[in-house]
C-alpha cells in the first residue's frame, strides 16, 4: 500500500483517488471518516483504529494543520500501546508511507484530514 500523492481535498492511494477524509487500517481504506466534532480529533473518532491495535497512527492534521488532537489522547493512545504522531497532512503522507515501508500495513494505521 502506497499513497501515491496528496493534494488539498484529495489523496491517491494506490493510483485510487479520494476525495474525502479517511483511514487506513491493518491496510484497508475506509472512506468519508467524519469526526464528531469536526475539526478536532477525539477518542471516538478513531475507536476502529483502537480495536485494532497498531503499532503507531500518523494523524494528518489538514493541508494547513489546523485539525486539532484533543488534549491527552496521545498520551492515552501511549498507554493504549499505539504510538501516535499528529502533522499537517502532507507531512503525515510521506510519514505513513515510509513506516509502512518499514514496519509493514498492520503495524501503522493512518488518519487523514484532506482540507483545511
Amino acid at each position: 500500500m502506497k499513497i501515491t500523492s496528496y493534494g488539498f481535498g484529495n489523496i491517491h492511494i494506490d493510483n485510487k483517488k479520494f476525495t474525502s477524509d479517511l483511514k487506513i487500517i491493518r491496510g484497508r481504506i475506509k472512506p468519508d471518516w467524519w469526526r464528531r466534532a469536526g475539526h478536532r480529533l477525539e477518542k471516538e473518532d478513531i475507536l476502529d483504529i483502537i480495536e485494532a491495535n497498531p503499532r503507531i497512527l500518523i494523524v494528518g492534521t489538514g493541508y494547513s494543520g489546523l485539525m486539532r488532537v484533543a488534549e491527552g489522547l496521545a498520551e492515552e493512545m501511549e498507554r493504549l500501546g499505539i504510538s501516535m504522531q499528529a502533522m499537517p497532512s502532507k507531512n503525515a503522507v510521506a510519514k505513513f508511507n515510509e513506516l509502512v515501508e518499514k514496519h509493514g500495513a498492520d503495524d501503522v494505521a493512518f488518519a487523514i484530514h484532506l482540507t483545511c
